[in-house]
């Protein structure tokens, strides 16, 4: 897919009001010192150029060139300056350190395994600098296990149509999405595109996500759930750690 379609059907599909929640729910739990964030699998951008209009210096790391092409483009259009650097958030080792590290939108849920999540953990833990913080959100296990499987969604517009079906996946605590999007050919008029994706995500248990957290060096974690400042409960379907070094 040419990633001027893949960037309008990213930014059609997903809900801008989510960006201005995540930005929200940062600025409550940064330390009022904070002045730089790292944002990881940032996507088209939407978040890191919003964290730069509001006077952060930012950097956004994607491991989609792709991706980091829209992301350009859009702190171009929103006059903004952002660094974009091309990457996998299991190796953060040539970085640098931050004052803040963010990882958002669930990206963590996309990590293969167990060991995989922990890597991440201890490659943020060094990429910050001393009392930073991180923090991220991932799906929580009443969310993977009860709320999405069997879950559809279609969207449709005249030029535009969205499928979303998920099924239990094959793992404890996982999830399949299919998406499949019919895009209306530039070229062609009345003629539809298909592409067909697959999302595999995975959580665990509050538990694991403390324990990981803690081997990686982290002794002040908080958390919370579904974009506000409560404590999470057994119906919660998103879970946000504060974590600080």
């Amino acid at each position: 897919m040419a990633y001027e379609t893949f960037a309008f059907v990213y930014d059609e599909v997903m809900d801008s009001n989510l960006y201005e929640q995540w930005l929200a729910f940062s600025k409550r739990h940064f330390p009022e010192t904070t002045k730089e964030v790292f944002e990881l699998a940032c996507g088209t951008g939407a978040l890191a150029v919003a964290f730069a209009k509001d006077g952060y210096q930012v950097t956004g790391l994607d491991l989609s060139e792709e991706m980091l092409m829209i992301a350009s483009n859009r702190a171009v259009e929103e006059e903004v300056d952002v660094q974009f650097v091309q990457g996998n958030m299991l190796d953060l080792s040539e970085v640098g350190q931050y004052e803040a590290i963010t990882c958002f939108s669930d990206s963590l849920c996309y990590m293969s395994n167990r060991q995989e999540v922990q890597q991440v953990f201890d490659e943020v833990y060094q990429a910050l600098t001393d009392e930073g913080t991180f923090i991220f959100d991932v799906h929580s296990v009443y969310q993977v296990d009860t709320v999405f499987p069997e879950y559809s969604y279609h969207y449709q517009t005249d030029n535009f149509a969205f499928l979303w079906d998920s099924y239990p996946g094959k793992k404890e605590h996982s999830i399949e999405h299919f998406l499949t999007f019919f895009i209306e050919d530039p070229d062609e008029a009345g003629h539809f595109l298909r592409e067909d994706e697959l999302h595999q995500e995975r959580t665990y248990t509050m538990e694991n996500y403390l324990t990981m957290l803690e081997s990686a060096g982290f002794s002040q974690v908080k958390t919370y759930a579904d974009y506000t400042d409560e404590a999470p409960t057994d119906t919660s379907q998103r879970w946000f750690f504060v974590c600080q070094k």
